[in-house]
């Protein structure tokens, strides 16, 4: 069942980064598994749980994929962490370029993606200062946050 239902989150978030936040529906997403809207509801009862699921396996994701880049073996510059923004590539099968555009147009409406794109954008903004901060930067922070929104504006209207 744990394995139906994360195939059922991962195109929930294919939905969203391939067609729009807009075109996601438990009607939409019942056809795209395979399965009648009343056997999507056994694994998400409601809107509310699947949007609740779809948020806390993006964030396990992105979660996941910090983690592995502080706790790697080479030295993580400047360039490491920017390419690592920039590819955003999570390795759990989510299209960071592609999604992330979704959440920041999602986080406009649905409260819990504005906490998760809220709680991302930090660590990408601590994770940035930090390496600033180690290469010497003379103001780490300011220049954390504009080279934040430099990519900000790279990834969001630029994409692929």
């Amino acid at each position: 069942m744990k394995q139906r239902r994360t195939e059922i989150l991962k195109a929930a978030i294919g939905l969203i980064a391939d067609e729009g936040y807009a075109n996601l529906s438990m009607r939409a997403l019942a056809r795209e598994v395979g399965m009648k809207l009343a056997s999507l509801q056994y694994h998400f009862r409601s809107w509310d749980d699947l949007l609740q699921a779809i948020v806390s396996y993006v964030s396990e994701a992105y979660g996941q994929s910090f983690a592995a880049l502080k706790q790697s073996e080479e030295q993580i510059g400047i360039r490491e962490i920017v390419s690592f923004i920039l590819i955003d590539e999570t390795g759990a099968n989510i299209s960071g370029d592609r999604l992330w555009p979704q959440l920041w147009a999602m986080q406009q409406v649905e409260p819990l993606v504005s906490d998760l794109v809220d709680d991302i954008y930090s660590t990408y903004l601590q994770v940035l200062e930090q390496a600033l901060r180690d290469a010497g930067a003379s103001a780490p922070h300011a220049e954390a946050l504009l080279l934040m929104s430099m990519l900000e504006g790279s990834t969001i209207f630029v994409g692929e």
